[in-house]
């Protein structure tokens, strides 16, 4: 099962990168707000028709959980936007290496700090050390584009 579950994570990082890419390239002709709208309203049909014909839970206990946890949605909402806003300036590659820097960042932070109910595991210097890395990584790759775009030009 974890080996599944590994895999389904991958290929949710393909989807995310041609996600990425096809939505700067639309965004070029239709705006950020208008392919960020899109994407959303088609994703919330789709998933209507999912929870209509496959739904177990009950939709309306969202009004008894917590107003704290409302927030993943305003999360979704500021990572589709800023994605949209920053491919088709910076490139996918170098949005998307953006995106994983900042998600494990964030994700030390939550795991030092135990927050949203985790555990607890503390930061340390390889984990410094592997932001850093991660940092360079992206200043390589953000000059190697602009050299391209140059290049190109």
């Amino acid at each position: 099962m974890s080996a599944f579950i590994l895999i389904a994570a991958m290929l949710g990082g393909f989807t995310l990168s041609a996600q990425s890419s096809v939505n700067g390239a639309l965004s070029r002709k239709t705006g950020t707000y208008e392919t960020a709208f899109m994407t959303f309203a088609t994703g919330a049909m789709i998933l209507f028709l999912i929870i209509l014909f496959f739904g177990d839970g009950n939709i309306f206990s969202i009004f008894d959980v917590p107003k704290w946890q409302l927030a993943a949605v305003w999360f979704g909402v500021g990572y589709l936007f800023l994605t949209v806003l920053a491919v088709p300036k910076i490139g996918v590659i170098a949005t998307n290496v953006s995106t994983v820097i900042g998600q494990l960042t964030m994700g030390m932070i939550i795991d030092h700090f135990g927050w949203f109910g985790g555990i607890e595991i503390h930061l340390d210097w390889k984990r410094i050390l592997a932001i850093v890395l991660m940092l360079l990584a992206l200043r390589f790759i953000y000059v190697g584009n602009k050299k391209a775009q140059e290049q190109s030009a």
